[in-house]
Protein backbone atom coordinates (compact mmCIF):
# COMPACT_ATOMS: atom_id res chain seq x y z
CA UNK A 1 0.00 0.00 0.00
CA UNK A 2 1.26 3.82 -0.89
CA UNK A 3 0.38 6.57 1.31
CA UNK A 4 0.05 9.89 0.63
CA UNK A 5 -1.09 13.08 2.54
CA UNK A 6 -3.11 16.06 0.95
CA UNK A 7 -3.08 19.56 1.92
CA UNK A 8 -6.20 20.71 1.23
CA UNK A 9 -8.20 24.24 1.23
CA UNK A 10 -12.27 24.65 1.97
CA UNK A 11 -15.33 26.90 2.73
CA UNK A 12 -17.51 24.68 5.10
CA UNK A 13 -20.46 27.25 4.82
CA UNK A 14 -22.42 24.43 3.14
CA UNK A 15 -21.41 21.59 5.49
CA UNK A 16 -22.16 19.85 8.48
CA UNK A 17 -18.54 19.86 8.99
CA UNK A 18 -15.18 18.02 8.03
CA UNK A 19 -16.31 14.31 9.57
CA UNK A 20 -18.58 12.06 7.70
CA UNK A 21 -22.25 11.93 8.80
CA UNK A 22 -25.65 11.17 7.94
CA UNK A 23 -27.64 14.45 8.44
CA UNK A 24 -25.53 16.20 5.28
CA UNK A 25 -22.83 16.54 3.11
CA UNK A 26 -19.28 16.54 4.88
CA UNK A 27 -16.07 17.80 3.48
CA UNK A 28 -14.66 14.25 4.38
CA UNK A 29 -17.64 12.49 2.15
CA UNK A 30 -16.92 14.85 -0.82
CA UNK A 31 -13.21 14.23 -1.38
CA UNK A 32 -13.42 10.41 -1.05
CA UNK A 33 -16.22 10.32 -3.35
CA UNK A 34 -13.82 12.08 -5.92
CA UNK A 35 -10.91 10.66 -4.98
CA UNK A 36 -12.13 6.73 -5.52
CA UNK A 37 -13.64 8.17 -8.70
CA UNK A 38 -10.32 9.15 -10.12
CA UNK A 39 -8.30 6.23 -8.34
CA UNK A 40 -10.65 4.07 -9.32
CA UNK A 41 -10.70 2.02 -5.70
CA UNK A 42 -12.28 2.47 -2.71
CA UNK A 43 -10.75 5.72 -0.92
CA UNK A 44 -10.80 6.28 2.82
CA UNK A 45 -9.17 9.59 4.16
CA UNK A 46 -7.88 10.44 7.49
CA UNK A 47 -7.92 13.65 8.89
CA UNK A 48 -6.03 16.14 11.46
CA UNK A 49 -9.06 16.41 13.29
CA UNK A 50 -13.07 17.49 12.81
CA UNK A 51 -13.99 20.97 11.56
CA UNK A 52 -17.36 21.69 12.68
CA UNK A 53 -20.44 23.00 10.77
CA UNK A 54 -19.60 26.11 8.96
CA UNK A 55 -15.78 26.50 9.68
CA UNK A 56 -13.63 26.53 7.06
CA UNK A 57 -10.05 25.22 6.36
CA UNK A 58 -6.47 27.55 5.06
CA UNK A 59 -4.51 24.08 5.53
CA UNK A 60 -6.01 21.28 6.72
CA UNK A 61 -4.38 17.67 6.80
CA UNK A 62 -5.53 14.30 5.49
CA UNK A 63 -3.95 11.40 4.47
CA UNK A 64 -5.00 7.73 2.59
CA UNK A 65 -3.64 4.94 1.60
CA UNK A 66 -4.00 3.28 -2.22
CA UNK A 67 -2.65 0.12 -3.92
CA UNK A 68 -1.12 1.94 -6.99
CA UNK A 69 1.55 4.54 -7.38
CA UNK A 70 0.32 7.68 -8.12
CA UNK A 71 2.53 8.58 -11.10
CA UNK A 72 2.01 11.95 -12.13
CA UNK A 73 0.88 14.33 -8.99
CA UNK A 74 0.18 17.33 -11.28
CA UNK A 75 -2.41 15.37 -13.30
CA UNK A 76 -3.72 13.74 -9.82
CA UNK A 77 -4.12 17.42 -8.36
CA UNK A 78 -5.71 19.17 -11.79
CA UNK A 79 -8.33 16.41 -12.12
CA UNK A 80 -9.22 15.89 -8.38
CA UNK A 81 -9.81 19.96 -8.34
CA UNK A 82 -11.80 19.59 -11.49
CA UNK A 83 -14.57 18.34 -9.68
CA UNK A 84 -13.56 19.33 -5.77
CA UNK A 85 -13.44 23.06 -6.98
CA UNK A 86 -17.18 23.20 -7.93
CA UNK A 87 -18.24 22.10 -4.04
CA UNK A 88 -15.69 25.34 -2.85
CA UNK A 89 -12.88 22.18 -2.09
CA UNK A 90 -9.38 22.64 -3.46
CA UNK A 91 -6.13 20.25 -3.01
CA UNK A 92 -3.43 22.25 -2.61
CA UNK A 93 -0.95 19.90 -2.40
CA UNK A 94 0.26 16.07 -2.21
CA UNK A 95 3.66 14.40 -0.34
CA UNK A 96 4.35 10.67 -0.58
CA UNK A 97 4.30 9.41 2.88
CA UNK A 98 6.04 6.23 4.79
CA UNK A 99 3.43 4.12 6.87
CA UNK A 100 4.37 5.58 10.05
CA UNK A 101 2.59 8.83 9.13
CA UNK A 102 -0.61 9.80 10.69
CA UNK A 103 -2.52 13.04 9.56
CA UNK A 104 -3.77 12.96 13.45
CA UNK A 105 -1.53 11.24 15.74
CA UNK A 106 1.79 12.64 13.87
CA UNK A 107 0.73 16.28 14.34
CA UNK A 108 2.54 18.08 16.75
CA UNK A 109 0.61 21.50 17.09
CA UNK A 110 -3.11 23.11 15.93
CA UNK A 111 -3.26 26.87 14.28
CA UNK A 112 -6.53 27.84 14.59
CA UNK A 113 -7.25 31.73 13.05
CA UNK A 114 -10.57 33.75 13.45
CA UNK A 115 -11.72 36.74 11.79
CA UNK A 116 -13.64 39.58 13.36
CA UNK A 117 -14.67 41.95 10.97
CA UNK A 118 -15.52 45.35 13.43
CA UNK A 119 -17.41 47.81 11.42
CA UNK A 120 -20.86 49.04 11.42
CA UNK A 121 -21.67 48.19 7.93
CA UNK A 122 -22.50 43.77 6.95
CA UNK A 123 -20.02 42.40 4.93
CA UNK A 124 -20.48 41.64 1.44
CA UNK A 125 -17.28 40.05 0.36
CA UNK A 126 -16.47 38.26 3.04
CA UNK A 127 -20.30 37.10 3.99
CA UNK A 128 -20.50 33.62 6.12
CA UNK A 129 -16.29 34.19 6.34
CA UNK A 130 -16.06 36.60 9.53
CA UNK A 131 -17.98 37.42 12.32
CA UNK A 132 -19.82 40.43 12.31
CA UNK A 133 -19.46 42.84 15.28
CA UNK A 134 -20.48 46.72 15.07
CA UNK A 135 -19.60 47.54 18.76
CA UNK A 136 -16.17 48.59 19.26
CA UNK A 137 -13.48 46.25 20.93
CA UNK A 138 -10.85 47.56 22.80
CA UNK A 139 -7.96 44.97 21.51
CA UNK A 140 -5.77 46.09 24.81
CA UNK A 141 -8.04 44.66 27.07
CA UNK A 142 -8.87 41.67 24.62
CA UNK A 143 -5.03 40.82 24.33
CA UNK A 144 -4.42 41.57 28.32
CA UNK A 145 -6.98 39.20 29.11
CA UNK A 146 -5.93 36.55 26.44
CA UNK A 147 -2.86 36.15 28.98
CA UNK A 148 -4.80 34.21 31.46
CA UNK A 149 -5.80 31.35 29.35
CA UNK A 150 -1.97 30.82 27.97
CA UNK A 151 -0.80 27.87 29.12
CA UNK A 152 -1.86 24.37 30.72
CA UNK A 153 -5.60 24.41 32.35
CA UNK A 154 -8.73 22.58 32.57
CA UNK A 155 -10.93 23.76 29.63
CA UNK A 156 -13.50 22.17 30.33
CA UNK A 157 -16.07 25.69 30.80
CA UNK A 158 -14.68 26.36 27.18
CA UNK A 159 -15.72 22.59 25.54
CA UNK A 160 -19.14 21.88 24.26
CA UNK A 161 -21.70 19.58 26.34
CA UNK A 162 -20.94 16.54 23.61
CA UNK A 163 -17.31 16.90 23.73
CA UNK A 164 -15.66 13.44 23.36
CA UNK A 165 -12.18 14.23 24.64
CA UNK A 166 -11.66 11.93 27.36
CA UNK A 167 -9.89 14.90 29.65
CA UNK A 168 -10.49 18.29 29.15
CA UNK A 169 -7.13 19.48 30.13
CA UNK A 170 -5.47 21.27 27.34
CA UNK A 171 -1.91 23.31 26.84
CA UNK A 172 -2.60 26.66 25.08
CA UNK A 173 0.78 27.59 23.80
CA UNK A 174 -0.15 31.06 22.07
CA UNK A 175 -3.06 33.46 21.02
CA UNK A 176 -2.12 36.31 19.37
CA UNK A 177 -4.35 39.75 18.54
CA UNK A 178 -3.62 41.85 15.73
CA UNK A 179 -6.12 44.68 13.85
CA UNK A 180 -5.71 44.72 10.08
CA UNK A 181 -7.84 47.45 9.07
CA UNK A 182 -11.47 46.55 10.07
CA UNK A 183 -10.37 43.31 10.58
CA UNK A 184 -9.16 41.89 14.09
CA UNK A 185 -7.85 38.48 13.75
CA UNK A 186 -7.25 35.90 16.45
CA UNK A 187 -4.64 33.07 16.22
CA UNK A 188 -4.42 30.23 18.52
CA UNK A 189 -2.06 27.48 18.77
CA UNK A 190 -2.31 23.88 20.86
CA UNK A 191 -1.48 20.36 20.41
CA UNK A 192 -5.05 19.69 20.35
CA UNK A 193 -8.37 21.58 21.07
CA UNK A 194 -11.49 20.69 22.51
CA UNK A 195 -14.76 20.71 20.92
CA UNK A 196 -15.99 24.08 20.61
CA UNK A 197 -12.79 25.15 22.54
CA UNK A 198 -11.54 28.20 20.31
CA UNK A 199 -15.05 29.74 19.36
CA UNK A 200 -15.87 29.49 22.99
CA UNK A 201 -12.46 32.06 23.90
CA UNK A 202 -13.12 34.02 21.41
CA UNK A 203 -16.58 34.67 22.35
CA UNK A 204 -15.38 35.37 26.00
CA UNK A 205 -12.66 38.02 24.53
CA UNK A 206 -15.37 39.78 23.11
CA UNK A 207 -16.73 39.93 25.73
CA UNK A 208 -14.49 41.49 27.85
CA UNK A 209 -13.36 43.57 24.98
CA UNK A 210 -17.10 45.12 24.53
CA UNK A 211 -16.32 46.10 28.48
CA UNK A 212 -19.13 43.25 29.39
CA UNK A 213 -17.06 41.48 31.08
CA UNK A 214 -13.61 42.65 33.65
CA UNK A 215 -10.66 40.08 33.25
CA UNK A 216 -11.20 38.84 36.61
CA UNK A 217 -14.72 37.35 35.11
CA UNK A 218 -12.76 36.03 32.30
CA UNK A 219 -10.54 34.39 35.07
CA UNK A 220 -13.74 33.40 37.21
CA UNK A 221 -14.79 30.97 34.48
CA UNK A 222 -11.83 29.20 33.97
CA UNK A 223 -11.40 28.58 37.03
CA UNK A 224 -15.15 27.24 37.43
CA UNK A 225 -14.70 24.72 34.82
CA UNK A 226 -18.73 24.80 34.52
CA UNK A 227 -19.90 25.48 31.08
CA UNK A 228 -23.10 27.50 31.71
CA UNK A 229 -20.44 30.45 32.76
CA UNK A 230 -18.85 31.03 29.55
CA UNK A 231 -19.76 33.41 26.89
CA UNK A 232 -21.73 32.23 23.94
CA UNK A 233 -19.48 30.55 21.20
CA UNK A 234 -18.72 32.75 18.27
CA UNK A 235 -19.79 31.68 15.41
CA UNK A 236 -18.48 29.01 13.40
CA UNK A 237 -18.28 31.41 9.74
CA UNK A 238 -15.33 33.39 10.99
CA UNK A 239 -13.26 29.82 12.43
CA UNK A 240 -10.41 28.83 9.90
CA UNK A 241 -8.14 25.75 10.54
CA UNK A 242 -5.36 27.71 9.81
CA UNK A 243 -2.28 25.02 9.91
CA UNK A 244 -1.27 21.59 11.06
CA UNK A 245 2.57 21.65 12.23
CA UNK A 246 4.69 17.59 12.52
Amino acid sequence: MHRYQIIIEYDGTNYVGWQSQLNGKSIQNEIEKILSKILKENVRIHGSGRTDAGVHASNQSAHFDIKNNILNKYKFISSANYFLNKKNISIKKIVKKNSKFHARFSAKEREYKYIILNRNSPPALDKNKVWHIRSKIDLKLAKKASKKLIGTHNFNAFRSSNCQANTPVRTLKKIKITKKNEKILFVLNSQSFLKNQVRSIIGCLKYVGENKWEIKDLEKVLKSKNRKYCAPPAPACGLYLEKIIY
